[in-house]
């Protein structure tokens, strides 16, 4: 069964990816009182997270009915999200980042998150591997979903990134980063492309992992 102490904690560095990880399980995932169940996770569900993430039987049976029963449609919306996505920064505005990451959790485009799609969002943000956690955040810069990313995209995520920054902070950064069109312009400059060009996903990872300033550009930090 999974424990509070693993669900609740952030997972390392204050980065973009753990508040994901701290949000998410927070959110819906919390233990409940009592041993009461709202229903049981199908085999299917059970077996698909299994495969592709890396928690039990035990703690997908838990969260399973923990997620039925704080939200009982069995679908989470872009409103609900929002709402909760904005506790972690109530100093800044969080809405614009928070549909960019509602949009990369929906794989299937349906307009909300089922319990599959939260608990894979829960493991691509929480796994200990780097390139797990770049691949989200690639698939979080691909906004048309196309597959590759552009500057323009880099730009629209690096101002709702710069927008949970708060103004205090945003007085603070180096004369380069200042602005969202200025973190954009770094960001971009990073993958070596000239400014109608494309970015892949490999190329992004790679560009990424091999720049510390990079990393930290694509990261935002919650409250603690």
């Amino acid at each position: 069964m999974a424990s509070s102490s693993t669900a609740l904690s952030f997972t390392g560095t204050s980065a973009c990816w753990d508040c994901h990880h701290c949000f998410t399980s927070e959110a819906i995932l919390q233990p409940t009182m009592g041993n009461s169940k709202s229903g049981v996770v199908s085999r299917e569900v059970l077996d698909d997270l299994k495969v592709c993430t890396r928690f039990s039987e035990a703690e997908i049976t838990q969260w399973y009915e923990n997620f039925q029963k704080q939200c009982p449609s069995g679908r989470i919306t872009p409103a609900q999200f929002e709402e909760i996505y904005g506790r972690f920064f109530p100093d800044s505005d969080a809405k614009t980042y928070a549909q960019h990451v509602f949009r990369s959790f929906d794989t299937n485009d349906d307009g909300t998150l089922d319990f599959k799609e939260y608990i894979v969002a829960l493991h691509m943000t929480s796994s200990g591997k780097m390139a797990l956690k770049l691949e989200w955040a690639f698939s979080l810069f691909d906004v048309d979903k196309k597959g590759y990313i552009t500057k323009n995209e880099v730009f629209e995520i690096c101002q709702a990134i710069f927008k949970m920054i708060p103004k205090e902070k945003q007085e603070m950064l180096p004369s380069d980063e200042n602005t969202s069109e200025k973190r954009a312009d770094k960001l971009w400059g990073f993958f070596g492309k000239g400014e109608n060009e494309r970015v892949a996903e490999g190329e992004f990872v790679k560009g990424v992992m091999e720049n510390e300033d990079a990393l930290r550009l694509i990261q935002c930090e919650p409250l603690k």
